[in-house]
């Protein structure tokens, strides 16, 4: 974990940047104890890919266990009521008709769920994410829903041998970024993160705008 503290400072260092980058250890298959030792040595964030894992693991933490816990991975409606109780963020919204299902199984709970926007910026059929020109009506009835609060967005660019080659795809996520700030005229305190960036590619996400950075293979190996 060190070495990508130091990895994640020289990419801010590169480009200027004082604030603080985000860092969400993806505990996808790894086991509590790796988890729980990651936490001790001062992982905030951890970020699950699949419901029925995550429940499974987040019963087996001990009562002294704090940390945040997001939702990475894709979510059906059919799993929102349990992903809404387990999580405190949900980053991989991808549609309306999931939204309205986060905000209808919250409300029940009487809980304001915290959400990202998972935005589409390739091609890949094989990637999820919100196409850009639905993002407009996408944000008109998030800001109808009582029990949702909308943060930021989240990317995911395509896989390449050079990372180099996932630039414009997180330029392009940062610009889209910026003109929800813009057109919807929100605080930048109201909608802070920008989460792209994973083990391959962080460094260029920074680079590129992100402030919040999801590390599995990096923190905890293959």
């Amino acid at each position: 974990m060190k070495i990508i503290l130091e990895r994640i400072e020289k990419a801010k260092n590169k480009v200027g940047l004082k604030k603080d980058i985000k860092l969400v250890a993806v505990t996808k298959t790894v086991p509590i104890d790796k988890i729980i030792e990651a936490i001790g040595r001062g992982i905030t964030i951890i970020g699950e890919n699949r419901i029925q894992e995550a429940e499974k693991k987040f019963r087996e933490f001990p009562e002294t266990v704090k940390v945040e816990k997001h939702l990475i991975g894709h979510l059906q409606t059919n799993k929102v009521k349990k992903a809404v109780e387990l999580f405190d963020l949900i980053q991989s919204v991808d549609s309306i008709y999931l939204l309205e299902e986060i905000n209808r199984q919250a409300e029940k709970i009487k809980k304001i769920q915290e959400c990202f926007i998972e935005i589409k910026v390739s091609q890949e059929k094989t990637k999820y994410g919100l196409n850009p020109t639905e993002l407009e009506g996408f944000m008109v009835k998030a800001e109808e829903l009582k029990n949702i609060k909308i943060t930021g967005l989240m990317a995911i660019a395509p896989y390449f041998e050079n990372p180099e080659l996932v630039r414009p795809y997180f330029h392009r996520a940062k610009e889209i970024f910026e003109q929800v700030r813009s057109h919807f005229l929100i605080p930048a305190s109201d909608f802070p993160i920008l989460s792209m960036g994973m083990t391959g590619d962080f460094e260029i996400a920074i680079e590129e705008g992100s402030n919040m950075v999801r590390i599995g293979t990096g923190i905890f190996g293959e």
